[in-house]
């Protein structure tokens, strides 16, 4: 199997540019680039099924730039619906390091990063148009699909011009650092083929470049953002545990595209996984493998390696063994309270609305339905004790099997 043949097995290639993309991506050296708009100070999940792709052309040879778009990200990407706030410059520039350095981490420093504000900044307004604008047509840029959605709400001169900046990008790699090919989600092809048009256009040279489709989940809604929120690849801002969580949930229609999108398994090894998976999906080794191969990819071996003791201590309900740290990745997103006092185990379970009566406090009491700090609590005169919370003062609270509860002693 060619790496394109690879690439099309799972899933990665959507559209293609260029007569000889098939044999550009087989040559395995050539320059390409992806970018992204550092518009927070971390990337999230929805970048990184292009970033392991990007890897992997790396690791099959290929020369990867990954381009932080200091200027257009003062612009902003025209969005479906509305205009993108505006970003001040401090910001841009914060959020440009903090990507920065994950890229260089993800990658081992074995990648070239760059930022378009370096070269645009000093370009002035007659010069831009002299130098992109009189190369593409203004009809051209009406047929784009996002243009043309926006143009019935409305669409300013500055995300119109969006996609010159982008294509210059292109133009500008291309003659500076042989950088032939491009590659990006599926939303950004019409700025890829401004950038590859331009090039033609210019210097009279042809341009590559492949999308990759968007990810979605089982029910068609951006793969890591179900719950409302993007899984960050910061660990900082979304812990291993948070992911794993996520990952060891996925829906059995979609685990083996997730498999070959987000793993550097074999084609072999991956068919091998699901075809035990179909024997007893209850087992969940095809999510428990993405999770695995995810976050050790991610994070490395030790954070997966806690993921899961936190993981098991949970269902475990053994709590008590966990540190400090990890209590706080398990319980990031736990309903939590305070307590200024010693309280009976009834009426804390009522005031802090864990359960709605005294009633059914008893009988989830008596019932042995509640834990307390990963014991099992019986007895309704039980009290609830400053003096044995865990660490930092915690009370851990668990109702049934899942429903988990954070008290915390002032």
């Amino acid at each position: 199997m060619t790496l394109f043949e690879e690439l099309k097995w799972r899933g990665l290639i959507k559209d293609t540019a260029g007569d000889d993309i098939e044999k550009i991506i087989n040559s395995c050296n050539a320059t390409f680039y992806w970018g992204t708009d550092p518009t927070a100070d971390s990337l999230h999940i929805g970048h990184y099924s292009s970033l392991i792709t990007v890897k992997r052309l790396a690791k099959a040879g290929h020369h990867p730039i990954l381009l932080v778009g200091g200027a257009t990200g003062l612009i902003g990407d025209p969005r479906p619906t509305a205009e993108r706030e505006i970003i001040s410059y401090e910001t841009v520039q914060k959020n440009f390091e903090g990507i920065k350095k994950q890229v260089n981490d993800l990658f081992n420093g074995n990648v070239d990063v760059v930022n378009n504000y370096d070269w645009i900044k000093d370009m002035n307004i007659l010069e831009f148009l002299r130098e992109v604008g009189k190369y593409i047509n203004v009809n051209y840029m009406l047929d784009k699909d996002i243009i043309k959605r926006r143009l019935e709400t409305g669409i300013t001169f500055a995300e119109f011009a969006y996609t010159l900046l982008q294509g210059y990008d292109f133009l500008h790699l291309y003659e500076t650092r042989n950088c032939i090919m491009q590659v990006e989600g599926s939303d950004q092809w019409g700025n890829i083929t401004t950038g590859i048009d331009l090039i033609n256009k210019k210097i009279g040279k042809t341009a590559y470049a492949f999308t990759m489709p968007l990810i979605l989940d089982s029910r068609g809604e951006k793969f890591g953002k179900s719950a409302g929120n993007a899984l960050w690849l910061d660990k900082n801002k979304t812990s291993s545990y948070e992911f794993y969580q996520y990952l060891i949930n996925a829906d059995d229609t979609k685990i083996e595209e997730y498999l070959k999108v987000f793993t550097f398994l074999t084609p072999d090894e991956i068919n091998k996984i699901m075809e035990e998976h179909k024997k007893t999906p209850e087992l969940r080794l095809a999510q428990k493998t993405l999770a695995r191969e995810f976050i050790t990819d991610l994070h490395g071996k030790e954070e997966f390696e806690k993921a899961l003791r936190i993981s098991e201590a949970l269902f475990s309900g053994n709590i008590a063994t966990l540190s400090k740290e990890e209590l706080k990745d398990a319980f990031n997103n736990v309903p939590s309270c305070e307590l200024k006092e010693d309280k009976n185990i009834v009426d804390l379970l009522v005031e802090t609305g864990i359960c709605s009566s005294k009633r059914e406090a008893r009988e989830f009491v008596s019932n042995n339905s509640i834990s307390v700090n990963g014991m099992k609590i019986n007895d309704l005169s039980f009290i609830i004790r400053k003096d044995n919370a865990i660490v930092d003062n915690f009370t851990i609270i668990r109702k049934g099997k899942k429903k988990y509860y954070v008290i915390k002693h002032c």
